[in-house]
């Protein structure tokens, strides 16, 4: 499946605060944890790129990479650089450190791209937003957003319109929600 009005986003800016190192290149099953990402998320969109600001790092990958506008802003902020330097207007929205992403769930959300301006899993009532597939729209309540300080990814979600992946339609691709799961520290590699 390739959308080409789509561009995937991997958001490798974190502090990996408590990994202690960063998390894109911990070690998991012999490869750094952002390739198995890729590998996952390969041929998905039109474009490829790494939200970073440490962009020295990831040169290797051969991707383009962006660094936040808004700096030290959190998540949020890497959401704004991911809508401000795609070049369609859907983005796909994933962490470097979600090992187990599966792909046809990705291919369910991406295929509901046309429906609303974020298509997000909800797991255990909770919505996944660094698991989302998001329109242009968004970018000024985002930006908005980071102009007040408000910070909370999911707090511009009622200002557009969303359509949500509930746990039953979820189990259909990934019954145990492992998708979600984001490392952060040793420990989450063996669990």
């Amino acid at each position: 499946m390739l959308a080409t009005d789509l561009t995937v986003v991997i958001m490798a800016g974190g502090r990996s605060s408590r990994m202690g190192v960063d998390k894109s290149f911990v070690p998991y099953l012999g490869r750094p944890l952002i390739n198995h990402v890729l590998e996952r998320v390969a041929d998905l969109g039109r474009d490829t790129i790494v939200i970073t600001n440490r962009p020295e790092d990831y040169a290797h990958l051969g991707l383009p990479m962006f660094e936040d506008v808004y700096r030290d802003m959190g998540p949020l902020g890497g959401f704004h650089a991911a809508l401000t330097y795609a070049a369609t207007p859907y983005v796909l929205i994933v962490a470097c450190d979600m090992p187990w992403l599966q792909r046809a769930l990705l291919e369910r959300q991406i295929g509901l791209r046309h429906t609303a301006d974020i298509v997000v899993p909800r797991w255990n009532k909770f919505p996944e937003p660094m698991h989302a597939v998001y329109s242009q729209t968004c970018l000024p309540h985002i930006t908005a957003n980071l102009e007040a300080g408000l910070l909370k990814l999911v707090a511009f979600y009622g200002r557009v319109t969303v359509r949500y992946l509930d746990q039953e339609e979820i189990c259909r691709f990934d019954p145990e929600g492992r998708s979600f799961r984001n490392i952060n520290t040793l420990e989450d590699l063996v669990s």
